[in-house]
């Protein structure tokens, strides 16, 4: 019979599990320190003061941290995007912000701010103590949009020392570069102009005809047209007008280039843009910059060049509407001629734009 014999397999070599467990120990030793209970970042967001790419802006957060540890750094770091690889956004520049305002991080100590690393914002104060608030802000000023229109992130991390090396929670908020919209329109060249024997607006004018009745020698006789006038001509505008005087059986004497006051008695036909008290009839130009001529805007004085285009009123610029009353006067000696009397008025308004 063949005698079999059982040996036990060979021991390991001691030294070398030793060195393979001391390997494993150092490399645990390297990984970096995780946070035991970090927590989602809460009411987060990101407000721009511009979303114009390649521009300076404010960047300010406001956010509520679930935990009540002490708060001594935080961070603002931006990327294309929200979870993965961060990569800086093209054209965002970050090194010349400034540390604007911070809010509800605790107590005590000053907040300063490092902006070596572009791309992320750094805040921290050794010397803060307590416990955060609700809707805490970190508002930073200079710093330059990406250039490129996009979405972009950034995630926010507050530590519990003010090196930035414990983390206790985490958040990413959004922003965003966004075209500018331009709005274009055009106004035209516009000249407002009517004539009417009554009313206000050129839409609610009517009437084309002033009825000065009989005319009497003992009285003067008076009546009232109406001319409107605006313009968006850089200079303005200027109002003419051209007829002859009142004629028919006979000819009433026009006041002439100068004017005269009403002389009951004599034979008169004038006209003016002015308030007059004798005799009591029209009103002085209202609304717009429009005012009358020299010789019509003298209040009881009426003047009246027959057959010649005369300029009665004017603007010198752009201006709204102006209502212009336009009074007629009519005296007449005893012995004028009886019979029907009439003329008609030519109103020009010429604007130069």
């Amino acid at each position: 019979m063949k005698k079999i014999t059982l040996k036990p397999p060979p021991l390991p070599n001691l030294s070398k599990l030793a060195a393979r467990l001391a390997v494993g120990v150092l490399l645990l030793s390297l990984l970096p320190a995780l946070p035991a209970s970090a927590s989602q970042i809460t009411s987060r967001s990101l407000t721009l003061g511009t979303s114009v790419a390649s521009t300076s802006t404010t960047d300010n957060y406001k956010f509520t941290v679930p935990s009540s540890t002490t708060i001594k750094s935080a961070t603002f770091q931006y990327c294309t995007a929200s979870s993965g690889t961060c990569t800086t956004p093209t054209g965002l520049t970050s090194t010349s912000a400034t540390l604007s305002s911070t809010s509800n991080l605790g107590s005590g100590g000053t907040w300063t701010g490092t902006f070596t690393t572009n791309g992320t914002l750094k805040i921290a104060n050794a010397s803060n103590t307590g416990s955060p608030s609700a809707n805490i802000t970190v508002n930073f000023s200079s710093v330059t949009n990406p250039s490129t229109v996009a979405p972009f992130y950034v995630l926010i991390t507050t530590y519990s020392d003010s090196a930035w090396t414990t983390p206790i929670d985490t958040g990413t908020v959004a922003g965003a570069v966004a075209n500018q919209i331009s709005v274009t329109a055009s106004v035209s060249e516009n000249l407002d102009f009517c004539a009417f024997q009554t009313g206000s607006t050129c839409g609610g004018g009517s009437g084309t005809t002033v009825s000065l009745g009989a005319l009497s020698s003992s009285a003067a006789t008076t009546g009232t047209s109406v001319l409107i006038a605006g313009t968006n001509a850089t200079t303005g505008y200027t109002i003419q007008y051209t007829g002859a005087t009142l004629a028919g059986a006979g000819t009433i004497a026009a006041t002439g280039t100068t004017g005269a006051t009403s002389s009951t008695g004599s034979a008169q036909f004038g006209i003016n843009v002015a308030n007059n008290t004798s005799p009591t009839v029209g009103a002085a130009p209202s609304g717009g910059t429009g005012t009358g001529s020299t010789n019509y805007a003298t209040a009881n004085t009426f003047s009246f060049v027959a057959s010649t285009l005369t300029q009665i009123a004017s603007a010198s610029g752009t201006t709204a509407d102006t209502l212009y009353t336009v009074s007629y006067l009519a005296n007449i000696p005893a012995n004028q001629t009886a019979g029907a009397y009439s003329t008609t008025l030519t109103y020009i308004c010429t604007a130069t734009f």
